[in-house]
């Protein structure tokens, strides 16, 4: 069965040499001007990739994007920004459209340069038109770390809205993520688009965390060619959330060396910001994560991680629920029975951790994952 793929894009991937096997080079590309959205890491590091793609953003009119995976091209200095935009340049040369409507991504080790002779000789390969987009394959050619690439397709109306995303380390999104990418052959108004694409970034990868982490390459970007005509704006909102929190989900469960999801849903607090202020500091601690990861039912790391938020002066013990899936833990005093059962709740692929506060109606939910040895692992061995 052949996948959902919008109308009008073209794709093609290929190995530059960053990576030993596999494609870690990739091109996706409208055949006709498009308008789009975007946000981008907050990081000081910012890699030269980013500052291009930020840069072109406020116009609102790039087509599509180029990723090289393996190499985050960040702290290369002067030469690192010539070789970011030699690339999109080239690319766009190929591609017959301006460097401006192309984003570039770029992810993996920090501190090296490009093997630019090697990209060149791929870049000047390339031919236009390139194949019908095949975006799968390029969700695997952005991946680093990954053990899986992450895609999803959905229909709005006429439409149909993909996205594809790599990440499962150094996540901590702030304003942005890891790198993401939407295309749709919807009809969208670019100020609705930018809207829309914010909010949705906001609730979704904004409420992700695997180790708390903020790349130095983040970006996400959403683009739009409107070959399928207009579609309700509620309903395209709707389907963009649907399809940016299965690739939540997805990056979280495949987080480096995970073996669990972590949902920590937060309810009765004073805002939502609270609520995700909480939701963070309980699926970013070490000591919950490894309970997790263990099967141990100790609600008590629950309560500190909470707890160690010492600002929020309005949240008080006595009014705070802590739950294991449907199982009440806290202010429970729980029996040997009730922590058994914990034990084999936490013993599941999925781990949904409860937290009410009972100050007021604010809710938000963050994922996340446990934290094993395959973690450490392969983040002490990443670049030897």
């Amino acid at each position: 069965m052949q996948p959902l793929t919008p109308r009008g894009f073209r794709s093609t991937t290929m190995n530059m040499g960053l990576k030993d096997s596999g494609h870690d080079f990739a091109v996706v590309v409208s055949e006709v001007p498009a308008r789009s959205a975007a946000v981008f890491t907050r990081s000081r590091f910012a890699g030269p990739s980013v500052l291009l793609s930020r840069g072109s953003a406020p116009a609102q009119r790039s087509r599509g994007m180029v990723v090289l995976s393996r190499n985050a091209n960040v702290a290369t200095g002067p030469v690192g920004a010539e070789h970011a935009a030699e690339v999109r340049r080239r690319v766009a040369e190929v591609v017959g459209i301006a460097p401006e409507e192309l984003v570039i991504g770029s992810t993996g080790v920090i501190g090296r340069p490009y093997p630019m002779d090697g990209i060149r000789a791929g870049i000047d390969s390339l031919r236009w038109p390139f194949p019908e987009a095949d975006l799968p394959a390029a969700a695997a050619a952005i991946m680093t770390t990954d053990t899986r690439p992450k895609h999803r397709s959905v229909r709005v109306g006429d439409a149909v809205l993909t996205g594809i995303a790599k990440g499962v380390g150094m996540i901590e999104p702030n304003m942005a993520t890891l790198l993401t990418f939407f295309f749709t052959d919807a009809d969208v108004a670019a100020d609705d688009l930018d809207a829309v694409f914010r909010r949705v970034m906001d609730r979704t990868f904004n409420a992700l965390s695997i180790d708390t982490d903020t790349s130095t390459s983040d970006t996400a970007a959403v683009f739009a060619n409107g070959l399928a005509g207009p579609v309700d704006l509620a309903a395209f909102e709707e389907a963009l959330e649907e399809c940016a929190l299965h690739l939540v989900r997805s990056i979280a469960s495949d987080g480096e060396g995970a073996s669990k999801l972590i949902e920590v849903r937060v309810t009765g607090a004073r805002d939502d910001a609270q609520a995700r202020r909480v939701g963070k500091a309980v699926v970013n601690s070490p000591l919950v994560k490894t309970a997790v990861h263990g099967a141990d039912p100790n609600w008590g790391r629950v309560a500190m991680a909470v707890g160690k938020l010492d600002a929020e002066t309005d949240v008080e013990p006595a009014r705070v629920r802590i739950a294991f899936g449907d199982l009440p833990m806290h202010p429970a005093e729980p029996d040997d029975a009730l922590l058994a059962r914990a034990a084999d709740y936490l013993r599941a692929d999925e781990v949904v951790i409860g937290v009410d506060l009972g100050i007021a109606a604010g809710a938000f939910t963050v994922y996340g994952c446990d934290l094993t040895e395959g973690y450490v692992r392969l983040n002490a061995d990443y670049t030897s």
